[in-house]
Order: structure tokens, then C-alpha cells, then sequence
């Protein structure tokens, strides 16, 4: 990778604070879905670019710790623990991309740099994008793999009740693994209600069309590709917790159908 010379000389308050921002960007990245390699890559060039003659850089989906040498043999060490990891954000992704560009080309100063990516950070995905898009994908799903029109609307509709669990249960339990299996538990007991009280829906297709919201589809795949070109340990990291994710989605249907098959036929 070639060694950009700063545009100015930052002292040692200015590289910690560069530092600073980049386990910023890195924990972003990380959160929001994307690729270990493109974490590692990404804050490799920003530190280049403000000056840094060699950078190393580890990351998995934990932990991040970023080591710059600056001239004069000024080494920077920061460490940086993840312990939440948040929803697939391909915007975000996108802005962290084009602002590290943009460090390349011409870097900002560490003010500058921490105003933009506090900015980036503050960004959330719209309440009203966030439904719109799960209606449109649980109707899609429910009827793609063979329900009616009915299971469709049917499951768009439930979909709406898994948009607010997943915003008040996650204040709660930050742990995708339990909010996941606690949200699967409260869908399968009201699809299987919703599903007897009205016996021309389908259980099956109004299931899968909100199962499909939940799954870690982007995780799992993220996993093999870490694995694919080298990043080893953070991509069976990620695997692992994709098991686990999908396992407790599984458990949480498994457990509610089963419970109130027993119990209330």
C-alpha cells in the first residue's frame, strides 16, 4: 500500500485524536455489517494519509486495536472493546467510504475529522424506512414461497409488531442473541393465535414471510467470505454468532408453537 506524506504535522494530541476517530470509524463499520478486511483496509489508508509511516491493524467483531508509527519512531497504540454489535447499515457504510476517501485525498484536521464522523454517527436509519422496508420484504417472502395474498398481508402486518419489539426490546437486552429469540417467542405465539382464529391462513407462509426479517442472512455470508481470504478469526466469530442468532430465532418459533399446541388444543 503506498504511504501518502501528511499535509501537516500533527503533534501528539493531534495523533491521538486521528487514532481516536479512526476506532470511531472502525466500530461503525464493524456494527453496521461490513467485511473485516474493508475495516482493517479502510483505517490502514486514513492513517497513511495523515502522515503514519507504518500502520497495523486488527480487528474482529469485539475488538479493534489500532497501532500507528509516526516520524521520529512516535508509536500510537489504542484499543477499542464492541460490545453491541447494530443492524446491517449499508448507508453507513457508504459515508464511512467516501469520507475515508476523502482523508486520502486530502486530510482533514483531527477537529475536522472528529465533527464528521460524529455527524456519521449520529445518523439513524428512519423509523419509516425501517417499516416500509420490513412490509415490502415479509409480504415478498410470505408470498414468494407459496402463500396467498392474505398470508402476505397477513405477515406485513406482524411485521409491524417485530419493528417496535426490536426498538423497545434492544434497550433492554443488548445481546442480538436473546432479543432475537425473545421477539421469536411473542411472533410465534400470535402466529399461531392469529393462524387458528382465521382458518384460512396458512401458519407456515405467514411464518416465514417474518422469519425472513430476523435472520442474519448478510452475517452468515460476511462469515465465509472473512474466512475466504484469511481473516480466520473473525469470520468463525462471526459464524458463530450467526449459529447462534439463527438458532435462538428457530427455538424462539419452536418453543411457542410447541407450548401452545400442548397447552391451549
Amino acid at each position: 500500500m503506498e504511504q501518502r506524506k501528511p499535509d501537516r504535522t500533527l503533534d501528539r494530541d493531534g495523533q491521538i485524536a486521528v487514532l481516536h476517530s479512526l476506532l470511531d470509524i472502525g466500530e461503525m463499520l464493524v456494527c453496521s455489517g461490513a467485511e473485516i478486511n474493508r475495516v482493517e483496509d479502510t483505517l490502514a489508508r486514513i492513517g497513511y494519509s495523515y502522515g503514519a509511516e507504518h500502520m497495523d491493524i486488527f480487528a474482529i467483531m469485539s475488538s479493534i486495536i489500532v497501532t500507528a508509527v509516526f516520524p521520529g519512531y512516535r508509536e500510537v497504540t489504542l484499543t477499542r472493546r464492541i460490545t453491541s454489535p447494530g443492524p446491517t447499515d449499508f448507508t453507513k457504510i457508504e459515508e464511512l467510504n467516501a469520507l475515508s476517501r476523502e482523508c486520502c485525498k486530502a486530510p482533514f484536521s483531527p477537529g475536522k475529522l472528529r465533527e464528521k464522523v460524529c455527524r456519521i454517527r449520529e445518523e439513524q436509519l428512519s423509523d419509516r424506512d425501517l417499516i416500509a422496508g420490513s412490509l415490502i420484504g415479509s409480504f415478498s417472502f410470505a408470498v414468494f414461497f407459496g402463500g396467498t395474498i392474505a398470508d402476505g398481508l397477513t405477515s406485513a402486518g406482524i411485521a409491524l409488531l417485530i419493528c417496535l419489539l426490536q426498538k423497545r426490546i434492544v434497550k433492554y437486552m443488548p445481546n442480538t442473541v436473546t432479543s432475537n429469540l425473545v421477539i421469536s417467542v411473542f411472533m410465534g405465539a400470535f402466529i399461531w393465535s392469529i393462524t387458528r382464529l382465521f382458518s384460512f391462513l396458512h401458519q407456515d407462509w405467514v411464518a416465514i414471510g417474518d422469519i425472513m426479517l430476523l435472520i442474519p442472512g448478510l452475517a452468515m455470508t460476511n462469515a465465509f467470505r472473512d474466512v475466504l481470504v484469511g481473516d480466520t478469526i473473525a469470520g468463525l466469530m462471526r459464524l458463530i454468532e450467526s449459529l447462534l442468532w439463527a438458532g435462538a430465532i428457530a427455538a424462539g418459533f419452536m418453543v411457542a408453537f410447541w407450548f401452545l399446541q400442548e397447552v391451549v388444543a
